[in-house]
């Protein structure tokens, strides 16, 4: 998808639906520990709001986003931990008015960027359209940690395509990361969406596939549930062992969950 302001529109709206859900919280609420070890409903908006700065800053300062990315690479482990923690210890409602504001600031640095431009990232350079695709992601999975946190259902939407598109385009970045080497071959990815029309990605005739619902598939790149848990549906071994280390996001690889019966 080249036009970054479909993109773009379906972020802002994601961000609304997350902002419905946190926006009435009382101050307990925010305290509420959510699927992340460690993490409350406050550190999740938290991160939100520390990595809309970080691709701000990227889009408008690459070289100050350099020195931020080397204090990254020097301390990977605690580094997102840190931001979230200084975001959470806010008062909730300094923590999503920044959170607000950033996010709008982000939208239209990324709306008036010139046609082409790359951005600098924790992972590859992005384009605008790539960039918003990212921060999309994050959001949704952020949203599903603080919706699993409050027991509340979320309807997935037509949006979760742009998750699952980043999904499969990290296949390789989820190898490497693990520092093992990608398959040659491209898989083919057959997702049933919300709706029930089929998204389809992939040579038709490609030996290893992915086949199942597109909301399993999407939860399960942003690690936030287990392949077990899931009904997705691995066609090859290469394909069955991608579903265990896929990672949509950039940075080193996650934990995952448990398994329902595990947890």
């Amino acid at each position: 998808m080249s036009d970054p302001a479909v993109v773009l529109d379906d972020l802002r709206g994601e961000s609304e639906e997350v902002d419905r859900l946190v926006r009435e919280l009382g101050d307990e609420q925010w305290a509420a520990p959510t699927p992340a070890p460690g993490w409350t409903i406050a550190h999740q908006i938290a991160h939100l709001a520390w990595t809309d700065r970080a691709a701000l800053l990227a889009v408008t300062d690459p070289e100050g986003f350099a020195a931020e990315a080397e204090k990254a690479l020097a301390a990977p482990e605690r580094f997102v931990d840190d931001g979230a923690e200084e975001g959470a210890a806010l008062p909730p409602g300094e923590l999503l008015g920044r959170w607000r504001v950033g996010r709008e600031r982000l939208q239209m640095a990324l709306r008036t960027a010139p046609p082409g431009a790359r951005f600098p990232w924790y992972g590859p350079p992005m384009s605008a359209t790539s960039m918003g695709t990212a921060r999309l992601m994050e959001t949704w999975a952020h949203g599903q940690d603080i919706a699993d946190a409050l027991g509340a259902v979320r309807e997935p939407t037509a949006r979760l395509r742009h998750v699952a598109w980043i999904g499969i385009r990290a296949r390789d970045y989820a190898y490497l990361v693990r520092g093992l080497t990608p398959p040659a071959e491209p898989f083919r990815v057959e997702l049933t969406a919300p709706d029930g029309e089929e998204w389809v990605y992939g040579p038709q005739d490609a030996a290893q596939r992915i086949t199942g619902p597109a909301l399993d598939f999407c939860l399960l790149v942003t690690q936030r549930v287990h392949r077990d848990d899931t009904a997705l549906r691995a066609h090859g071994p290469d394909a069955t062992h991608w579903l265990s280390v896929a990672q949509a996001f950039a940075g080193p690889a996650g934990t995952g969950r448990p398994a329902q019966g595990q947890a």
